[in-house]
């Protein structure tokens, strides 16, 4: 059952959104300019972005597939704050500008200063340790989807990165490493399966990187664009892929891999996952007593998916000339069904028929809107079928159907319609 309830059919005509022949001047990636154009999303400022009744449905979709992988994964969902204390960060060393450069800060009136969330490591495990103090009470895995805010020094890239964003943070508390390591390898399966799931599987890599402000060494995931702000180089017999930034002959020895085995490719980065050890939980004072009665630190881990970032790497792998081509699993909605010669009453029948059949129906029911406008719109939302009910198609026996990804248009019968769409 899904955790949020969608809305089986809008009308276009009712969608306070409007599309844009013209992209933003001041953005010049293409997933910004098509998901304004597209009415999926509205700009506020370089790399802050408000997400629109479209750009919304699609971020829930991703949010789904994510969320049920890391329910799988034995997680519990939750949600933490987003102003963070000063003196905890400065507990780990990580509130000084100079270990970590992205936070944003501010005074309270009453008093001190506090931050706003780039990460949550430190008050995750501050808060477990109200409830973790015996071996017993672990492992523990919990997640969230949060708005992440970074002061970022360039926010060129539309949503792929931005200054305030939405994130899936997943953290591990375990006994000890070998628990660790198994979780660690169970939670890259389950990233897997969501690239998987969304369409983009095949170009994307595990990928050895630095850990930056979190870890010497961490896994990236980087799925191959031409949008993309990283480069790593692959070896695809062994499937093994390095970040250039930690390329170098000591880490091709310890992979077994011959630098004339690689590929360079450009990526962009789509997730990533930390090995904390047990130094953070010895800086906060999270520890466990053991069977022994031995106090033990406990094993951090921490897990992240970009899901606003996510979807703008979608809309730069799939687009085309004439639009955004939505990977089924996460597009606003299944059908995009356009009237055409007065045809509603017919046009409303196809809707209901598609909805009892449990199919999302995005309904073009625009009155002042040419055929040419409306097919124009619908290659730029880039739904993946669209269907037409039309006199032509009336008279030929059915209706029109076209995949997005497909040139040409057929006719077909409503239970051939309805077979493909839920296909």
């Amino acid at each position: 059952m899904p955790v949020f309830a969608y809305t089986k059919h809008v009308k276009q005509s009712e969608l306070f959104t409007k599309t844009l022949r013209e992209a933003p001047h001041d953005d010049i990636s293409v997933n910004a300019q098509l998901l304004a154009r597209g009415g999926f999303i509205y700009k506020e400022m370089a790399g802050v972005y408000a997400y629109l009744p479209l750009g919304f449905r699609v971020l829930r979709k991703i949010e789904q597939i994510v969320r049920e992988e890391m329910n799988a994964l034995g997680g519990q969902e939750l949600i933490m704050t987003s102003l963070q204390r000063k003196e905890l960060w400065e507990t780990t060393d990580r509130w000084d500008d100079k270990s970590v450069d992205v936070w944003f800060k501010s005074k309270l009136h009453a008093g001190g200063e506090v931050g706003f969330a780039w990460s949550h490591e430190e008050p995750i495990a501050t808060m477990m340790k109200n409830h973790i103090e015996s071996f017993r009470d672990l492992p523990v895995y919990v997640y969230q989807f949060q708005t992440k805010l970074r002061n970022e020094l360039r926010a060129k890239s539309g949503i792929i990165r931005g200054r305030e964003f939405v994130m899936n943070d997943m953290y591990s508390f375990s006994l000890g490493q070998e628990d660790h390591d198994a979780f660690y390898n169970a939670a890259i399966e389950a990233y897997k399966n969501v690239y998987r799931r969304v369409g983009i599987g095949e170009d994307t890599f595990v990928t050895f990187a630095s850990g930056g402000a979190f870890t010497k060494f961490s896994h990236e995931f980087q799925t191959i664009t031409e949008a993309g702000e990283d480069v790593i180089y692959i070896n695809r017999h062994k499937n093994i892929a390095i970040n250039e930034e930690v390329l170098n002959e000591q880490t091709l020895k310890s992979l077994g891999i011959e630098r004339g085995d690689l590929e360079k490719v450009k990526t962009a980065e789509v997730g990533n996952i930390f090995n904390f050890g047990t130094k953070k939980s010895e800086d906060l004072g999270l520890w466990y007593s053991s069977k022994n009665d031995e106090k033990i630190p406990v094993w951090l881990g921490s897990y992240g998916i970009g899901i606003t970032r996510l979807m703008g790497v979608l809309v730069e792998k799939f687009a085309d000339e004439r639009g955004i081509i939505w990977p089924e699993a996460v597009a606003p909605f299944r059908a995009h069904v356009i009237v055409l010669d007065d045809k509603n009453a017919e046009a409303e029948r196809v809707v209901s028929l598609l909805e009892e059949a449990g199919i999302e129906v995005l309904y073009d029911d625009r009155s002042h809107k040419t055929a040419g406008e409306k097919f124009a719109d619908a290659d730029l939302i880039g739904i993946p079928y669209r269907i037409v009910v039309s006199k032509r198609a009336s008279e030929k026996g059915g209706y029109e159907i076209k995949r997005r990804n497909e040139e040409k248009a057929h006719i077909a019968e409503m239970e051939e319609i309805i077979r493909q769409c839920s296909s």
